[in-house]
């Protein structure tokens, strides 16, 4: 046992964790193919910060009404302390002093493709932080398309509705008389 001992004590001495054979980046390594200590990743492999998959610019499942109550509901709970309940940026953290975001019926942001919304929900943007952590994706395309249905409350038109709609909002219009 005693001379098991002795040969575990010389084979160790200075292989410590502070001293261990190693390369330094780009350093030659001789043995390694084309003597390179630095080496191409395994095919597949994600860096820390890379996406895993493309987000969808446009809303990857088909609109509806419960899509929208599920948005609103989102949108109350996540966006509209900041937001408003209208989403003109006066929600009731902007009224304690905390800055004002951007009104979402602005003309820059009614223009803005569908997928920013949901970008800005993930990633965050200015002094608003990422809701990635919060948030699920389709909740997040909940609040998109909510968003957009807010712009479009405020500043839609009667050339927008079909022939159908506009009779119908004349009929409410008048009391429900038939026309």
């Amino acid at each position: 046992m005693l001379i098991f001992s002795a040969i575990f004590l010389l084979c160790a001495c200075g292989q410590d964790m502070r001293n261990q054979p190693r390369y330094d980046p780009y350093q030659a390594a001789p043995g390694w193919p084309n003597d390179q200590s630095a080496r191409m990743p395994v095919g597949g492999t994600v860096s820390r910060n890379q996406a895993l998959g493309s987000r969808p610019a446009t809303l990857p499942e088909p609109l509806s009404r419960e899509l929208l109550e599920l948005g609103r509901e989102r949108f109350d709970i996540f966006c509209s302390p900041c937001h408003g309940g209208t989403g003109n940026g006066d929600g009731a953290i902007v009224q304690r002093g905390f800055p004002a975001p951007p009104s979402l019926h602005s003309a820059r942001l009614r223009n803005a493709p569908l997928g920013h919304f949901y970008d800005v929900i993930s990633d965050g943007f200015g002094v608003m932080y990422s809701y990635a952590a919060r948030v699920p994706p389709e909740e997040r395309w909940a609040i998109a398309a909510y968003i957009r249905a807010l712009q479009l409350s405020q500043h839609g038109s009667l050339e927008d509705l079909t022939p159908q709609q506009r009779r119908e909002l004349e009929r409410q219009n008048q009391g429900g008389k038939a026309p």
